[in-house]
């Protein structure tokens, strides 16, 4: 189905059970990443923040609290982790479950996790988007262009805290400092360059008197699944990896602290014979002007008075293995929470949400290496939109 590949793909077994392949809702309100931050604020004292999530009791006692986000860590990737990683499978046993947002991804689940509102609300509803003029914007890689300020316009809750005087440090690579991203999720934190993040949240955590907020991001275990699969040895180690990173700062931890795990979504390996390319199929490209979004969740833009027939020759070529919806079809299903009316044109005029394994390439749109990925995610499977509340105080 793909002209991307240059030799076979080698795809290891990712070891998810049929359940992971079902769809899963985000639960914006009870237990989605939104509620993380909230949460934690109401713990801290931050005026007007709800625990919405029930943390009080569970941290009863802690002024200081890290949150660690593990890109790529999916509840159902857990047991594929845990034989790498005893400290993680060790609190993975009180572990509770929370729903990415949708789409599941990681520009979308970080501004999602530290603003507290639904995608729709703050408007990073992709991987990459189209903007008003035409262009696509790639969250990931997104500087100044368009201001953060105005594209992403919620406040975060690192600002809400740090204004009733809660310490807050946001630590991530130091290229990401002031990028779009950074501000559009993290604006209002003090930002920190990672050096060693196991002692950088440990210091942060450490140096202030009163209430404390340290936020930590790890990206290789995503990195790996990507580039090798989940259950790959480069995945394995990566896991080793965020082994070593969670001991060493649960055992770390100053008095009055906790840890909090996290993840933005999880991850599936996608064979070879389940990748439809654009590129190679040219009824996917008829009446198409635009694509964005991501392999698995798909947007597409369609040329005016071209819309149904999108739909209806998508559907017709995917079939039961993805569903093929319009803009409003998404926005009403609830998927992104409440849209923005300045949000809504940039979610593509169709929508296309891989099911089970399957992806949708956009060869000439998009990069050839995106094509030769093992692992992807973004769509609504439970591998993808389940991610785990670890806590360790």
């Amino acid at each position: 189905m793909t002209g991307v590949t240059t030799e076979p793909l080698v795809v290891p077994a990712d070891r998810l059970p049929a359940a992971a392949l079902e769809p899963v809702r985000p639960a914006y309100g009870s237990h989605s990443l939104a509620d993380v931050l909230p949460s934690v604020c109401s713990v801290l004292g931050v005026p007007g923040a709800g625990d919405v999530l029930g943390l009080r009791d569970r941290l009863d006692g802690v002024t200081r609290v890290g949150v660690l986000l593990i890109d790529g860590l999916g509840t159902h990737n857990l047991p594929v982790l845990s034989p790498y990683a005893p400290t993680v499978a060790d609190l993975a046993t009180s572990a509770r479950t929370l729903t990415a947002g949708f789409p599941s991804t990681t520009p979308v689940s970080l501004v999602t996790v530290g603003t507290g509102v639904p995608p729709g609300v703050h408007g990073i509803l992709g991987f990459t988007v189209r903007r008003p003029d035409g262009r696509t914007l790639n969250h990931i890689h997104w500087k100044n262009d368009p201001d953060p300020v105005q594209w992403q316009p919620a406040p975060t809750r690192f600002a809400a805290a740090a204004a009733s005087g809660v310490a807050v440090t946001a630590i991530s690579k130091r290229e990401f400092e002031g990028s779009g991203l950074t501000v559009s999720a993290y604006g209002g934190a003090r930002f920190a360059g990672e050096s060693d993040l196991a002692a950088d949240m440990i210091a942060a955590l450490s140096a202030a008197e009163g209430p404390t907020l340290v936020y930590g991001y790890h990206a290789d275990l995503d990195k790996s699944g990507h580039e090798d699969g989940v259950d790959s040895p480069s995945w394995r180690a990566a896991a080793r990896g965020v082994e070593m990173l969670v001991d060493r700062i649960v055992h770390g931890l100053p008095p009055r602290s906790a840890l909090l795990v996290i993840a933005d979504h999880g991850q599936l390996n996608v064979p070879a014979d389940a990748r439809y390319d654009m590129a190679d199929i040219p009824d996917l490209r008829a009446g198409v002007t635009g694509v964005a979004g991501e392999p698995r969740v798909r947007y597409l833009y369609a040329a005016p008075g071209a819309l149904d027939d999108v739909v209806t020759t998508w559907r017709g070529i995917l079939g039961d293995q993805a569903w093929v919806l319009t803009r409003d079809e998404v926005i009403d299903g609830g998927w992104f929470g409440p849209v923005a009316p300045p949000h809504r044109n940039r979610i593509g005029d169709v929508v296309i949400v891989c099911l089970g394994r399957v992806v949708a390439l956009a060869g000439g749109w998009e990069p050839p290496a995106v094509g030769r990925l093992i692992a992807y995610h973004a769509s609504v499977t439970a591998a993808e939109m389940q991610v785990p509340l670890l806590i360790a105080r």
